[in-house]
């Protein structure tokens, strides 16, 4: 008997980056709209960088749990940037494992380069930063039972 994994499938272009989960028929799909969330970082004065690797952290946890709900989602990226996380204007994601409750996804397309996230001033120094992410994120339990509701209807 053959398994299948479930999979995840990131793409990306100028102006987003989509997440989709896939398992057997069932798929979920989510987009993060580029120019929107970067406008409004820097309206914020936010750190870019810092808050896409948040926000593509909760997206993918989103996606995942609406094909299978489930209570931890372990991921591990890679992320290379042209300079500390909070000052970065580009930033490249390497996506290693996604794995839902012991569940490891198959990754499909997992690189993400993202450029000119950040404006820069002249006296910007350019420092290679490299750094592996291993997050562990639970689903509170309120929430897990609403995502195992969706599923079961």
């Amino acid at each position: 008997m053959m398994v299948v994994s479930p999979v995840l499938v990131i793409k990306t272009d100028d102006s987003h980056v989509g997440v989709r989960a896939r398992f057997y028929d069932d798929f979920a799909e989510h987009n993060i709209v580029l120019n929107s969330v970067i406008t409004y970082w820097w309206a914020n004065n936010l750190p870019p960088a810092v808050k896409f690797l948040e926000l593509f952290d909760s997206v993918i946890k989103r996606t995942v749990n609406e094909i299978m709900p489930h209570k931890t989602l372990d991921l591990k990226y890679e992320v290379t940037a042209n300079q500390t996380l909070e000052y970065a204007s580009e930033i490249k994601i390497n996506l290693i494992s996604v794995v839902a409750d012991n569940v490891g996804f198959k990754i499909d397309g997992g690189s993400i380069s993202l450029k000119g996230i950040r404006k820069v001033e002249d006296d910007f120094e350019e420092k290679e930063f490299n750094a592996t992410f291993d997050q562990s994120i639970d689903t509170p339990d309120i929430v897990l039972k609403k995502y195992k509701e969706m599923k079961n209807r």
